[in-house]
């Protein structure tokens, strides 16, 4: 009889104990230490084991004989022994790089291949590329694109590090939060993934204790299920947060509920902005009697939660989600200029909070550590894109486009090197970006899976799980340190990308700067070192790399309480001897810089655009984070046990259709359709649908797809010219009862 063994694991969904029988993972169950664990786990048996695993390198039959009669997407591949796979790759790169020069070659890669410290994708093949040379790379992310460029001119600090930084606690809002405003929900299931991990799941007990204290708690959201049962649910026309916010506004000046003091000590463009506010430079006054048919909540709601907000400490939360449609920047503007008002910023429990629930460790009262690392280098290309702009790239080689001010042009791509990461998940308009997929000379991926990226790669390599590999487990803001053992050898012929990557390098004359001759296990010990000495100046003691072995996981002595910094504390005592990074130094109502750039659609205040509608497609669609996987992870494993997508409608818009619970049902616009099964629930509003994302991109050839990725239907367009983010929500889709699902 086999023996069986088991080990414990972290990933970013947490960790979790894995059981082995000779060369097969067959099962997992949750971390002891964690009161809510992820579900997530349960799916890596049948994923890493799946029949879709890539089992050695690969190389599209029309790419290899040059011939022009097939598409990515829809051609056959050919096996490769290692070896011949790597030698044309080198000589592909060296071509690119000989013809075009390395502003040829766009390095894409999105982060979440895997939580280890070491064997992070986006790391290893950021560096190899610096180490030939360079590459066009990506700025910002697809959740907080927006966020990313609108907050430096409001707050005049880096996103991320408003997130993780000057953001209250969880443990600031139970002692001193009165009403917690959070537009767009905090969600637990969304709570239960973090950038390399989130181990102690506590986010729905935090709402629990929160009213067990008496908290005011008020999600507004679409969907009644964006936050926990806890809270007091207000339902919203999805894109019309900025035109509640302006009403909310408007009570607390005609209510004299502002703190001008604060106003005028503390921020500029207040009365540029009044003007707006009153109507005097549109006649059109932001009341909440304009704003209720508007946003669907009506006028008495909104003014009494304005005197609520203003008549105790509140704190402004924000979904990622509200920034990921079209002008996604004005809701986070508008919601620092509501907090300004109420003259909070900068004492505890009140003021503005981004990304509580949107992923986990946000609001964790810990010390900030500097984590284990792969050093990426210093790219010698200086050439960017915005991240979500890549078929805008690939469709528009050499055009010109606007960005935060900026007026640029787009790289001429003949390479796409991607490692780590499916873009035919996440990316918007799919059906667009198969277009311009087309484009590139050459596409070299590295995936363990089928995905629907890999199945329109030209070279494609075969590249190991997180199970399959030694590494090291930290994720900021988390306490526990964890080494993730190797559980299996790897399946099939798969490699590890930093073995792949050294194999290139030789081949490209760079192994030297690339590996320097250290094996993988070397590097390891060379980033867990410096780690240890870097939390030691912070008074952290850490296990030697063997002890940590020996023991699987510590858990660090990093916890805070109640000892947090307070967000913006120094400021707020003294905005001139600590002022922010802005023009001005302080909280900018009115951007000068903004308005500088001469933008139509972002002038220098926040403002209200009225979401765009279509009367052939009456609903508004949602496309929230799914429950039950990371982005696309295991999505094979999954849909086995699915027949499709659940699409969730409102009882009375499917009577109007005439569909029953557990219908077939097509999700249409003037992009495509997809296919979904439909789930009656009345935690959603009246006139908008919600299809979570994850589907595995799988069009037919009548552009429906059958996986039921929303991203199907959705915009491939900047949220405006100053952030040029994704705007994946809001759009408008028609729902039909289907025969069938093809």
């Amino acid at each position: 009889m086999t023996q069986r063994t088991s080990k414990i694991t972290t990933s970013h969904w947490g960790a979790f104990v894995v059981s082995v029988e000779g060369e097969r993972i067959v099962d997992t169950a949750p971390f002891d230490a964690d009161p809510a664990p992820s579900e997530i786990a349960h799916h890596v048996p049948a994923a890493v084991h799946h029949a879709s695993r890539i089992d050695r390198p690969y190389l599209r039959k029309g790419w290899l004989t040059k011939s022009k009669d097939t598409l990515r997407g829809e051609d056959e591949y050919v096996p490769l022994p290692w070896d011949e796979a790597l030698d044309i790759a080198s000589q592909e790169i060296r071509r690119i790089k000989s013809e075009h020069g390395n502003s040829s070659i766009f390095g894409g890669s999105y982060g979440w291949a895997s939580a280890g410290r070491f064997h992070h994708a986006q790391s290893q093949v950021h560096r190899f590329l610096n180490c030939i040379g360079g590459y066009v790379s990506s700025y910002a992310s697809y959740s907080t694109g927006a966020a990313q460029a609108i907050i430096p001119h409001v707050l005049g600090l880096n996103f991320h590090k408003m997130t993780w930084g000057e953001t209250n606690s969880w443990s600031q809002i139970e002692a001193h939060t009165g009403t917690l405003v959070m537009l767009g929900g905090i969600n637990p299931k969304n709570a239960q993934v973090s950038m390399g991990g989130t181990t102690e799941h506590t986010t729905a007990a935090q709402f629990e204790r929160f009213a067990a204290l008496g908290k005011r708690m008020v999600s507004i959201s679409p969907q009644r299920d964006d936050s926990p049962d806890q809270t007091d649910w207000i339902p919203i026309e999805p894109g019309t947060d900025v035109a509640l916010m302006l009403a909310l506004a408007y009570i607390l000046e005609k209510e004299d509920l502002v703190d001008r003091k604060f106003l005028s000590s503390h921020c500029v463009g207040y009365e540029q902005f009044l003007s707006y506010l009153l109507g005097q430079s549109d006649s059109q006054v932001k009341s909440p009697q304009w704003a209720a048919p508007i946003c669907g909540i009506s006028p008495d709601q909104i003014t009494a939660l304005a005197k609520t907000m203003g008549s105790g400490r509140t704190l402004i939360c924000l979904a990622w989600s509200l920034q990921r449609a079209r002008h996604g920047e004005q809701p986070y503007w508008m919601a620092c200029v509501l907090a300004a008002m109420l003259g909070q910023i900068g004492l505890p429990g009140g003021g503005i909070g981004f990304g509580y629930g949107a992923i986990g460790n946000v609001g964790k009262s810990a010390l900030r550590l500097k984590g284990p690392l792969f050093e990426q280098g210093k790219n010698p290309v200086e050439d960017f894109i915005p991240v979500s702009r890549i078929a805008d790239m690939l469709l528009n080689p050499n055009g010109a486009y606007d960005f935060n001010g900026q007026r640029r042009s787009y790289p001429d791509i003949r390479l796409v090197y991607w490692c780590g990461g499916n873009p035919f998940h996440h990316h918007q308009d799919l059906g667009r970006l198969s277009r311009a997929w087309q484009r590139p000379e050459t596409i070299i991926m590295h995936d363990p899976w089928w995905t629907a990226t890999a199945k329109r790669a030209d070279i494609v390599f075969p590249a190991t799980t997180q199970f399959e590999r030694e590494d090291i487990g930290w994720a900021k803001g988390d306490p526990y340190l964890f080494h993730m053992p190797q559980m299996i050898p790897p399946v099939g012929q798969a490699r590890d990308d930093y073995e792949i990557l050294t194999q290139l390098a030789a081949r490209l004359g760079c192994a030297e700067t690339f590996a320097q001759g250290k094996s993988a296990e070397q590097w390891i010990v060379k980033a867990y070192d410096r780690f240890a000495e870097n939390a030691g100046h912070d008074g952290i003691e850490i296990p030697s790399w063997e002890g940590l072995k020996s023991s699987n996981y510590v858990r660090l002595p990093i916890d805070v309480g109640q000892a947090d910094q307070v967000p913006f504390e120094a400021f707020r005592t003294d905005p001139l001897a600590n002022p922010l990074g802005t023009p001005s130094g302080k909280i900018e109502i009115y951007s000068s810089t903004i308005a500088g750039f001469s933008y139509d659609e972002v002038p220098g205040h926040p403002v209200f655009h009225p979401p765009q509608t279509q009367s052939e497609y009456p609903l508004r669609l949602l496309s929230p984070q799914p429950g039950d996987k990371l982005h696309s992870q295991f999505q094979a494993a999954i849909e086995e046990k699915k027949s499709h997508a659940a699409l969730v409608i409102h009882p009375a818009d499917a009577e109007d259709r005439g569909i029953q619970q557990g219908d077939p049902v097509k999700v249409q616009n003037n992009k495509g359709s997809c296919v979904a099964t439909a789930m009656l629930k009345t935690t959603v509003k009246p006139g908008v649908v919600s299809l979570p994302t994850g589907g595995w991109f799988s069009p037919s050839a009548g552009r429906v797809d059958l996986s039921g990725n929303p991203n199907m239907l959705t915009d491939d367009c900047g949220t405006s010219l100053l952030g040029q983010g994704a705007a994946a929500h809001n759009v408008g889709v028609q729902v039909i009862k289907a025969s069938n699902t093809q």
